[in-house]
């Protein structure tokens, strides 16, 4: 008896002493809690692999059976909307007899924003009749990536496809060497602007710029992100823009290459034994085959460390996680974001909550994905590492990514890149059957209008709807699964006409498409 209690007691002061640690262990080893990088988990969350959250609707989904007919419409592609892609070349060279100068843009952000910034560089140029530099990229601040336009995009593409429009320069001329990205970061210089507003109009160039232009004719804009406007601008500046977006922007002949060795290889048929493995039955009838041979879906799951901070959503991780996760929100955003102005269940109810790997899982079953769809991860590394998309490799053992698919010997160009990785899995999706992104974001809304403009199928997940579903823990599959359906009856990659201050780059129509 006496050994008894003995051993409760070293049980509680062992309990104790364990909870007095997590407690006090980020002030004696601060460097485990902050960020490996900006994207990756600190060591301390590693540890506490996260558990699935929705334990009852995931066996459901396991046990699923799809109906051919919803298969048969899941797979097939949309039909014509009745809008079309109407980028006209102009009728007549339309570029001015003598350009006014030079315009420089410095861009930062990743892949999708530079992209952003250059269509909005392009049509800057053409506002003021000027000349182009190519623009320059800034080191990732995120990735530390210092790829340059050139390791991205086809240069030689670009300015012949834009040769009646803008005239674009690969480099200055000799006269203006001196304006380089260094010279701009060692003062205050005249020809630099660093007053352009976010969504800038077409005046504000003309009435800010061109005087600059005019003077020294030469003008350098930085920042640049974001900074013209959507609204109140002619049709062709429009229209220019989209031109470069979906036309002029390809990518380098290395990454093509690449990203066309991942879509073949994801289009040839798997083995069924590939599929078996796991402790449930795998759904096989002829119908089935017949409806995914040779087809693939790609999810971008976007659930890094930065999201799931930012959001101060709750995501199943217990109390080690929501501590790792308070002390990078400190590390990174000093204080700006330490707790959130709603509860877990109103961010939730509101769709702010990222969709979790196991979640969006649970989504793509719903919808009538079954365990022989090729699933594609267009993503970096997600938050808690192998253990959280555990119960989305369960729904989906044929998941696929860059480094299942294709040697280490095939990644050395872009390996340690992250622009020409996230370039590769940009080109991927846009030949994929279907693109669905778990939430909201720059390659979500890139990916969204490139493909509205393609007419090619893609899903959004409605957030609000699956926010407060997953929130109901007597919800049963049957019920969970006809609810999702409703719910996305019109969200798989229907035309949606561009509303004011909404970006031309996510809604192309009405300003870059015609009705047929």
């Amino acid at each position: 008896m006496k050994l008894h209690l003995f051993d409760q007691l070293n049980h509680s002061q062992r309990s104790a002493l364990a909870a007095v640690s997590v407690i006090l262990f980020p002030n004696f080893f601060p460097n485990l809690f902050q960020p490996l990088g900006r994207a990756s988990p600190s060591m301390f969350s590693e540890w506490n692999a996260p558990r699935p959250m929705h334990v009852d609707l995931l066996e459901g989904a396991l046990q699923r059976q799809t109906p051919v007919e919803l298969q048969t419409s899941l797979w097939s592609p949309l039909e014509f909307q009745g809008w079309k892609r109407c980028i006209e070349p102009p009728k007549s060279p339309s570029l001015p007899k003598k350009s006014r100068g030079y315009i420089q843009v410095f861009l930062d952000g990743g892949l999708n924003q530079q992209k952003m910034g250059i269509c909005d560089a392009v049509a800057v140029a053409k506002i003021l009749n000027v000349t182009l530099v190519v623009p320059h990229f800034e080191v990732n601040p995120v990735w530390q990536d210092s790829s340059s336009f050139a390791d991205i995009f086809d240069v030689d593409h670009f300015i012949d496809v834009l040769r009646d429009d803008v005239s674009i320069v690969k480099e200055l001329p000799s006269d203006y060497s001196w304006s380089t990205r260094q010279y701009y970061a060692t003062g205050i210089r005249a020809t630099r602007i660093k007053t352009a507003p976010v969504q800038a109009t077409a005046d504000w160039y003309i009435e800010n710029v061109l005087p600059v232009l005019q003077s020294y004719g030469i003008a350098a804009i930085a920042p640049f992100s974001h900074r013209l406007t959507f609204n109140n601008l002619p049709s062709d500046i429009q229209r220019l823009r989209c031109k470069v977006n979906f036309e002029a922007l390809t990518f380098v002949p290395h990454v093509k290459e690449l990203g066309e060795t991942i879509v073949h290889r994801l289009r040839q048929t798997p083995s069924i034994n590939q599929a078996k493995g796991n402790n449930y039955m795998v759904e096989g009838t002829d119908e089935f085959i017949k409806q995914q041979i040779g087809k693939y879906v790609v999810l971008h799951l976007r659930f890094d460390k930065d999201m799931a901070a930012h959001s101060a959503c709750d995501f199943g991780g217990g109390k080690a996680e929501k501590l790792a996760l308070a002390k990078y929100r400190q590390v990174i955003w000093q204080g700006r974001v330490l707790k959130a102005q709603f509860t877990d269940e109103e961010l939730r109810n509101q769709g702010r909550c990222p969709l979790t790997p196991e979640e969006i899982g649970l989504l793509l079953a719903a919808l009538g994905f079954n365990n022989k769809t090729r699933l594609y991860l267009a993503s970096h590394k997600v938050y808690g590492g192998e253990a959280r998309i555990a119960s989305l490799s369960k729904l989906f053992p044929l998941m696929e990514d860059k480094r299942s698919l294709v040697s280490a010997e095939e990644l050395a160009k872009v390996n340690g890149k992250a622009s020409l990785l996230a370039a590769v899995d940009y080109y991927v999706s846009m030949h994929s059957d279907i693109f669905i992104s778990a939430s909201p974001g720059n390659m979500h809304n890139a990916l969204v209008g490139h493909r509205a403009y393609m007419n090619l199928k893609t899903i959004r997940p409605n957030m609000g709807l699956l926010g407060q579903l997953f929130q109901n823990k007597s919800i049963g599959w049957p019920e969970f699964q006809r609810t999702v359906l409703d719910g996305h009856r019109n969200r798989q990659g229907q035309i949606r006409l561009r509303k004011e201050k909404q970006s031309i780059y996510t809604y192309p129509a009405p300003d870059c498409m015609c009705k047929a």
